[in-house]
C-alpha cells in the first residue's frame, strides 16, 4: 500500500474521535536524504545519545567487577593517548627525531554481550582522549565503510591518518570482503600512529552467549591482532536492569493520534517503512530521521526475510543514537524477527535491534498519555 493512502486512512481514523487541529505528521516514506561525502566526515563522533556521557557517568554493575575495572583501564588508555603520536608519517623529515612509541598495543577491543555498556565506554574514550574533536573519529563499522565508499580508499587514510584516536563500534565480521577492506585500512591507520579501539559483531554460525569472542575477533583482523588488548565486560542487558517492562501495543488510533498531537513526529504504515528502506542505502538512514522527535508506526508485523531484517536493524541503531522514541500498534517489538533469524548468524544484531526498539517504545509512552 503506497505511503499517501496508508496517511489517507489514518487521517480517518484521527477524524472519528477528534477534530485535526495539529500539522499533519512528517513521513519517512516520503524522505529520500543525499548525503554528501563531508558529511559523513563531520558526523563521526559520538551520536546525541553518546554525546554527554563520561567514565563517571558509567554506572558499573556491582555483581560484574569487570565493569569497574574497564572504566579503569580505558581511562589510563585515554590519558595515554595524550603524548606525542607514535608517527606523523609525511610530516617528519628524514632527520627528525623520531618520537618514542607508546609502550603496549595501541588498540583496545571491548569484549561483551549487548547491553553492557560497550558503546557507552566507548564514547567516553572518544570524550577522555585529550585531543581535538577534529582529530578523533567515533562510528560504526558500516559509517567506516560508507566513507571509504564516498571517499576512496586512499583520501580516507589520508582523512583520518592525522587522527590520534579512531572508535569503531559495532565491528561487522558477517562479510569477509568488508573485512579485509577495513583490516586494511587499520593497518595503513596503525602505521600512521592512529590509536584504534572497538567492539565488535557475532560471525554466522557464532552462537554461544550471543556475543563475538576476542579470540575470534583477533583472528579475523589477522596482521592487527597484536595492536590490540582485549578488555572482557561481562553483565546483563543493563537496558532492561531494573526497568518496567516495555508498554504493549497501541492501537492504530492512538499511534496516529499522539503523531498528529507530537510536533516533529512521523507517522507511517511499518510495511510500507520497511519497502521503503530497501530504496535508500543504510549509509542515508541517519539523514532520513534529521528533525525527528518521534517515531509512530502502525501494523507492525513479522519482518519477512533477512535482508529486510539487517535493514531494520540499522534504522533502529539511528533512532536509539538519537534518541528518537518509537510508538507502535500491531505486534510488539520482541515478535519482529522469526525464531530461524534469532537462531541464526545474526542473532546477536536482532537481540540489540530488540532491545533497543523496546527500550525506544518505553521512552514513547508519554506520548500517548499526554
Amino acid at each position: 500500500m503506497p505511503c499517501s493512502l496508508t496517511r489517507r486512512l489514518q487521517l480517518r481514523t484521527v477524524s472519528k474521535t477528534s477534530p485535526i487541529t495539529e500539522a499533519a505528521p512528517l513521513s519517512l516514506c516520503a524522505r529520500e536524504p543525499q548525503v554528501p561525502a563531508d558529511r559523513l566526515v563531520a558526523e563521526m563522533v559520538p551520536p546525541p545519545r553518546f554525546d554527554t556521557v563520561r567514565f563517571d557517568t558509567y554506572v558499573p554493575d556491582p555483581n560484574q567487577p569487570s565493569q569497574t575495572e574497564a572504566v579503569k583501564v580505558l581511562s589510563e588508555f585515554a590519558s595515554g593517548l595524550g603524548g606525542a603520536r607514535a608517527a606523523s608519517a609525511g610530516k617528519r623529515r628524514w632527520f627528525a627525531k623520531k618520537p618514542a612509541a607508546p609502550a603496549g598495543p595501541r588498540g583496545i577491543y571491548l569484549d561483551g554481550g549487548y547491553g553492557v555498556g560497550k558503546t557507552h565506554l566507548l564514547a567516553s574514550l572518544w570524550h577522555a582522549t585529550p585531543a581535538a574533536p577534529e582529530h578523533k573519529a567515533f562510528g560504526t563499522f558500516v559509517e567506516l565503510t560508507n566513507l571509504v565508499g564516498a571517499l576512496g580508499f586512499q583520501k580516507t587514510v589520508q582523512t583520518l591518518g592525522g587522527h590520534r584516536l579512531l572508535c569503531i563500534d559495532e565491528f561487522e565480521l558477517d562479510d569477509p570482503g568488508d573485512t579485509v577492506l577495513v583490516s586494511t585500512l587499520l593497518g595503513k591507520l596503525v602505521d600512521a600512529g592512529v590509536a584504534l579501539a572497538a567492539t565488535s559483531n557475532t560471525l554466522p554460525g557464532k552462537l554461544g552467549e550471543g556475543r563475538f569472542a576476542a579470540a575470534d575477533f583477533l583472528r579475523e583482523i589477522q596482521g592487527l591482532s597484536a595492536h590490540f588488548r582485549p578488555l572482557r565486560i561481562d553483565g546483563e542487558d543493563y537496558r532492561h536492569r531494573g526497568l518496567p517492562e516495555a508498554p504493549p501495543p497501541y492501537s492504530d488510533e492512538q499511534v496516529a493520534k499522539a503523531a498528529y498531537a507530537t510536533e516533529g513526529a512521523s507517522l507511517d504504515g511499518f510495511p510500507q517503512l520497511l519497502e521503503h528502506l530497501a530504496r535508500v542505502h543504510p549509509s542515508r538512514y541517519g539523514a532520513l530521521t534529521d528533525g525527528l522527535r518521534a517515531v509512530c508506526l502502525t501494523d507492525v508485523e513479522p519482518v519477512p526475510d533477512q535482508s529486510t531484517a539487517l535493514r531494520l536493524v540499522v534504522l533502529a541503531d539511528r533512532l536509539y543514537d538519537r534518541e528518537v522514541p518509537v510508538l507502535a500498534s500491531g505486534l510488539p517489538f520482541d515478535r519482529l524477527f522469526s525464531d530461524e533469524m534469532l537462531n541464526g548468524g545474526y542473532r546477536k544484531k536482532y537481540f540489540r535491534a530488540i532491545s533497543r526498539l523496546t527500550a525506544l517504545a518505553r521512552d514513547a509512552k508519554g506520548l500517548v498519555e499526554q
